[in-house]
């Protein structure tokens, strides 16, 4: 029976696995938006929400804790001088989890995480259409 066990074991012993969502938090935070297996990303969304949870208080306690988990110091001054703030009318719910479809490779379920309040740098532009183009070329 599996009571009160919260994560999976992904294959990985106890140390690579809190290494590993670390690695997975610290790189949400940097590129606001990451894609992963779907359950990597629900682990990551858990510990995302605790550190920002944390930061919200903005104690030297809490700035510590973080340190803790996270083990990179950039990127925890990164989360609590962008991210925080941003999240700072927010009771919880930090982060969103999008389903992509399966990887080819493995067939593994793919998901993107995100942060809900910040928008992701990297977002594709839409496309003209062709008909807009052919009205700015004059001329023809």
């Amino acid at each position: 029976m599996r009571h009160r066990v919260k994560s999976k074991k992904l294959g990985r012993s106890s140390t690579h696995r809190k290494a590993m969502v670390a690695s997975l938090v610290c790189g949400l935070i940097e590129q606001k938006r990451i894609r992963t297996s779907l359950q990597k990303a629900r682990q990551a969304r858990s510990l995302a929400e605790k550190m920002v949870t944390f930061g919200k208080k903005g104690t030297l306690a809490s700035r510590r804790e973080i340190i803790a988990d996270l083990r990179d110091k950039k990127q925890v001054a990164r989360l609590i001088n962008d991210i925080v703030p941003e999240c700072q009318d927010r009771n919880g719910g930090y982060t969103r989890i999008v389903k992509v479809g399966p990887r080819l490779g493995d067939g593994a379920e793919m998901a993107i995480l995100e942060w809900v309040s910040i928008a992701a740098p990297n977002r594709k532009k839409p496309k003209k259409d062709k008909k807009d183009k052919k009205a700015e070329e004059p001329g023809k």
